[in-house]
């Protein structure tokens, strides 16, 4: 095995766009650089990147990959991420394990809402970005008018390094600017140098050419005092100090370099190779996430980060570790400061796809996968020496539910452990019993998440389930004081049956029964105290309305008799219970429903339609609150039953942009002109 200096490593996430190219950029590279040896494709299934057979059958990523190879003596780790937002977790675990995202842009579409998320999650955690616009070589593609968008986006930071020569809308050539440079590119891909474009070639490109260079120029500039001063007086930089202020402009976050690529005729991936090798920031050169006291150094204790799991069938628990200092090897004993537990390290080994190479140990700033450890995503593994610990990933809470029943009767515990394994591996996934309902429910990021999570369950575990709406926990109460009498009486040879008592029902505030005697001159016994409290606190898990269970209620037994040989705890019982039937009828029964306080973030642009869908979905707007420029907070009660698709809603409406939280706030009235539906609902689920 190769050792791989810190500052020969690259780490690298695709993030961007769904359908912006980061597979295909990806295969294109991985061919380029040799660590392929066919150029797969995304709707062929044949890539690289995308092998789990969920993202064959769909033709997308799902899952974060890792792609590692060896290029001019520089260790390179790819992290292609998914751009759906149903998968946002494996998203923030990519740019984690990262030192650069390298965010996919469509010449042809521009900028997406999956470019936006993904600069703000580069952002966030701090790390260097540049921009690849894709589909260069496609009939509409424009990438003047895309480089315009990602400087009117994302501001002036944007620099654009690598740009296409175009005339009569064909591609002529591509400009280095940094090299300065033009290049043309054969039917291999292989780059031939060509002359640098006049204005015969294209009427506005020389014009565009000095604006580029400037631009370039001026980014540079910002980086340092001494660049500053040289650039003022009109001197032209040298191709070294325009590769280190990039380097370090990025590094910094001033600088967010822009490139183009067709993958599929290999255009600009041997710049974009370059580039990688030359402008990206190595570990060593990235501040540690949570604790800046652990540099990226081989001769340092050993620490290292768990940023991803997996839940493989056959090798079974894969852990997708960043080795932060230091040194991990296999068959070693670390410290895991997070649960406090010893780990043993098996075997350890490098991805290219699912291809797997096994390997000794991994050194400061490089990625490797573990095998069979109990660390869960987010662990920071560590030397006994020095306890480190790294701070956590902010996941999105899970906001679309549904309930979860086993197929083949039998299977509820292998349904059970199967999505223990499932949330492990995806931490924005849940799965609990509803309380209320006694359903299993599964609740995740959208619709195409949990369908994926089933399609794991089946083709992972073999466990087959139905997805179903989940139940709303509706309840029943009364709401005025009633007296009433509650009489068994049964004779049938032998012993009879003797239970006789009156009993105040009244509204309260409880969720639980509350029961008082004031029974005078022992009209009933004392010992039936308990057999009436029992009866009654039976009764109440279901009402007279729709069988749901009744909160709300005070009983005050207040007479009755007995009869010395025939009465019993169960014949008090049971007059309790028919008491309780016929003082709740009598009592103006009503159904409860839960609401829930409601938070949603969301673009200004949308606030007015989204106020417009909660009040059609009986919600009251509370008020709105400015989080950030441009982005509003809108908190509002809504009723459970009609936020279900809420989350598709949603999404839809803001493109993506848009989050929310629910959280259960306090029962309410339901409206009498739903009662008849929700009635006929809640019995026929029953």
């Amino acid at each position: 095995m190769k050792d791989y200096d810190v500052t020969k490593i690259k780490n690298i996430a695709f993030a961007g766009h769904n359908g912006s190219g980061k597979t295909s950029l990806a295969e294109a590279i991985l061919y380029k650089a040799g660590a392929s040896d066919r150029l797969g494709k995304t709707a062929d299934g044949t890539t690289v990147c995308d092998y789990d057979p969920e993202e064959i059958k769909r033709c997308i990523s799902i899952g974060t990959s890792l792609a590692s190879f060896e290029y001019n003596d520089y260790k390179v780790n790819l992290l292609d991420t998914p751009g759906l937002f149903d998968f946002a977790s494996e998203m923030i675990e990519g740019i984690r394990a990262s030192d650069t995202v390298m965010i996919t842009v469509s010449a042809k579409s521009g900028v997406k809402v999956g470019a936006r998320k993904a600069y703000a999650e580069a952002e966030k955690q701090g790390k260097s970005k540049m921009f690849v616009v894709t589909k260069i070589d496609d009939k509409d593609a424009n990438f003047f008018n895309v480089l315009t968008e990602l400087k009117t986006v994302f501001g002036p930071t944007v620099c654009p390094v690598v740009v296409p020569v175009i005339s009569n809308h064909k591609i002529v050539s591509y400009v280095n600017l940094i090299e300065m440079k033009a290049y043309k590119y054969d039917s291999n891909g292989n780059a031939i140098e060509t002359d640098m474009p006049t204005a015969e070639i294209s009427e506005k490109f020389e014009y565009r050419i000095d604006g580029l260079i400037g631009a370039v120029s001026e980014a540079v500039a910002e980086t340092s005092d001494e660049l500053m001063e040289k650039f003022f007086e009109g001197e032209e930089f040298t191709q070294k100090e325009l590769i280190d202020g990039i380097h370090d402009g990025m590094n910094r976050g001033i600088i967010t370099p822009v490139v183009c690529t067709s993958a599929t005729e290999f255009a600009g991936i041997d710049m974009l190779l370059k580039e990688i090798e030359l402008l990206l920031p190595a570990p060593h050169e990235v501040e540690t996430v949570g604790d800046s006291e652990v540099k990226c150094d081989i001769s340092e204790p050993m620490s290292a980060y768990v940023f991803k799991t997996v839940a493989d069938p056959f090798v079974g628990k894969m852990s997708f570790i960043r080795v932060m200092s230091g040194k991990l090897k296999s068959n070693s004993e670390v410290k895991n400061s997070t649960s406090g537990n010893t780990e043993k390290i098996g075997k350890l080994c490098t991805l290219c796809g699912k291809k797997q190479t096994e390997v000794p140990y991994a050194t400061a700033g490089d990625i490797v996968v573990a095998s069979k450890i109990s660390a869960n995503t987010g662990d920071t593994l560590c030397d006994s020496a020095r306890i480190v610990e790294f701070a956590p990933m902010d996941f999105p809470m899970p906001c679309y539910s549904m309930a979860v029943k086993a197929k083949a009767q039998g299977d509820e515990s292998k349904i059970s452990a199967s999505m223990q394994r499932l949330t492990e591996e995806d931490p924005t996934i849940t799965y609990v019993q509803d309380e209320n309902t006694k359903e299993q429910i599964i609740s995740g990021l959208g619709e195409q998440h949990i369908e994926v999570a089933v399609a794991k369950l089946k083709n992972k575990f073999s466990v087959d389930v139905n997805l179903t709406v989940p139940k709303i926990a509706y309840k029943e109460t009364i709401r005025k004081k009633v007296k009433v009498e509650g009489k068994h009486k049964k004779q049938s040879g032998g012993h009879g049956q003797y239970g006789h008592v009156w009993i105040e029902f009244e509204p309260c505030v409880s969720d639980t029964l509350v029961f008082e005697e004031k029974v005078f001159g022992g009209a009933v016994p004392k010992n039936y105290f308990p057999a009436v409290q029992k009866g009654l606190e039976d009764s109440t898990k279901k009402g007279v309305l729709a069988g749901c269970p009744v909160v709300g209620l005070k009983a005050i037994l207040v007479d009755g008799s007995y009869h010395p040989v025939d009465s019993s705890e169960m014949a008090f019982k049971t007059a309790a219970s028919i008491a309780y039937k016929e003082g709740l009828r009598q009592a103006d029964p009503v159904m409860l429903e839960p609401v829930g306080e409601l938070k949603v973030t969301a673009p200004d642009d949308n606030t007015g339609d989204i106020m417009g869908e909660l009040n059609k979905r009986r919600g009251r707007v509370l008020g709105m609150e400015p989080v950030t420029h441009g982005v509003t907070t809108i908190q509002a009660e809504v009723p459970m039953r009609e936020m279900h698709d809420f989350a598709l809603y949603l999404r839809q409406v803001t493109r993506g942009m848009g989050s929310f939280t629910l959280e259960f706030e306090r029962y309410e009235q339901l409206p009498a002109n739903l009662l008849t539906e929700v009635i006929s609902s809640v019995n026929s689920d029953n």
